[in-house]
């Protein structure tokens, strides 16, 4: 986004002093907009070079160097606004070189603090996937600004509707990121926007005719049969082993990842009839869960119980490597499907509760939906 910048000194008409001097200007020109100011310097008009905009005579040394100093610090303070945040005007020019520049808030400086923000709210109200999720959304901004651009960061005045839909282009080329994960960054892209426009930093909405489009995909979930086939496979890797026993685990109690990986001894307490139920709270919606353990899961407790640290009663390992090695167990189990550790939530919700007459309202309870239609 580049712009045509010049800086030219000329004398101000109607400013003569007793002594016959007038005021010497600066002229800032930004992309044919017009900005002066005062140099605070003043000559007579015939030591004055109207055509070089310098002056003559006995001071015109001094003088013509302070010239020399205010132009070489314009040039500088536009250079450094243009590679800062892309935003130029001759106005912000002149307001930085004087001393009271306007802060123009920009794109990435506002995702850091907001990201920072979640940070410390991680096992409060906000979750560390959340944050992550921020956190390469920012960081996929970031390479899009440089690549596009060659820019660091950019002014959110900037942002528009071609800058948005070039962020998608570039997520779906560049980035190699499906639909739905594009649309996921466009919307935590489009957060960062909102809490610029509530905070005044903009006032018009540059994703006003920009829609957000996710696509329905079906999940699937795994058979009687099929549940059958991981729990039978003869595995001499202890890494696919466990792979297994959280899958497994997760089919007959639902829970997600993140509350899986956050179980602890407390989780699991005698209810109203006697047995062992996990009572938790969701980490995504802060809503509580109530499930009752079952054999399997009651069995995969125990071959844990007292050999793992720091209070875990799992063998937690990072979603991205879980979901990896579920790859594994799919093919050693000649499983056709594409298995997922979320495929465990929905195996639970359809083959362990529903198709055994378990009311869909209990089931929804159970998972800790706060809509019924969820997943």
């Amino acid at each position: 986004m580049k712009s045509t910048f010049k800086v030219l000194f000329y004398l101000k008409k109607g400013s003569e002093k007793r002594n016959g001097e007038v005021a010497i200007m600066a002229r800032i020109t930004v992309d044919g907009k017009i900005c002066q100011f005062s140099t605070k310097q003043n000559i007579l008009p015939e030591n004055w070079n109207v055509k070089a905009g310098k002056a003559t005579g006995k001071a015109a040394g001094q003088i013509n160097k302070m010239l020399d100093d205010v132009k070489a610090s314009l040039n500088h303070i536009y250079h450094e606004q243009q590679r800062r945040d892309n935003y130029v005007t001759a106005e912000k020019v002149k307001n930085e070189f004087l001393g009271h520049s306007e802060n123009h808030a920009t794109l990435l400086d506002l995702f850091v603090k907001h990201n920072n923000d979640v940070k410390q709210l991680i096992g409060i109200s906000k979750s560390a996937s959340t944050y992550q999720k921020y956190e390469v959304t920012r960081k996929h901004l970031e390479k899009f600004l440089m690549y596009k651009y060659k820019l660091s960061d950019i002014a959110l005045q900037e942002i528009n509707l071609m800058f948005i839909t070039d962020f998608e282009v570039y997520l779906k080329t560049i980035g190699k990121c499906n639909s739905n994960t594009t649309a996921k960054f466009m919307q935590f892209f489009k957060r960062i926007i909102l809490i610029a426009r509530n905070n005044g930093i903009i006032t018009g909405d540059p994703f006003a005719n920009y829609k957000i489009r996710i696509q329905k995909v079906d999940i699937g979930y795994l058979t009687e049969e099929e549940i059958e086939k991981i729990l039978k496979l003869n595995l001499v890797s202890e890494r696919l082993e466990h792979v297994r026993d959280l899958f497994i685990f997760s089919c007959f109690c639902g829970l997600a990842y993140i509350d899986v990986a956050g179980l602890r001894k407390e989780h699991i307490r005698k209810s109203f009839d006697g047995n062992l139920w996990i009572m938790t709270k969701r980490v995504k919606t802060g809503t509580n869960v109530n499930v009752p353990l079952l054999d399997i899961p009651k069995m995969i407790l125990n071959k844990y119980k007292n050999k793992l640290p720091n209070g875990k009663i799992l063998p937690i390992i990072s979603n991205q490597k879980l979901n990896s090695y579920l790859k594994e167990i799919a093919d050693l189990s000649g499983i056709r499907k594409n298995l997922t550790f979320h495929q465990a939530r929905h195996t639970f919700a359809t083959t362990t509760t529903l198709s055994k007459g378990v009311p869909i309202e209990t089931v929804s309870k159970m998972l800790g939906h706060t809509n019924i239609e969820r997943s």
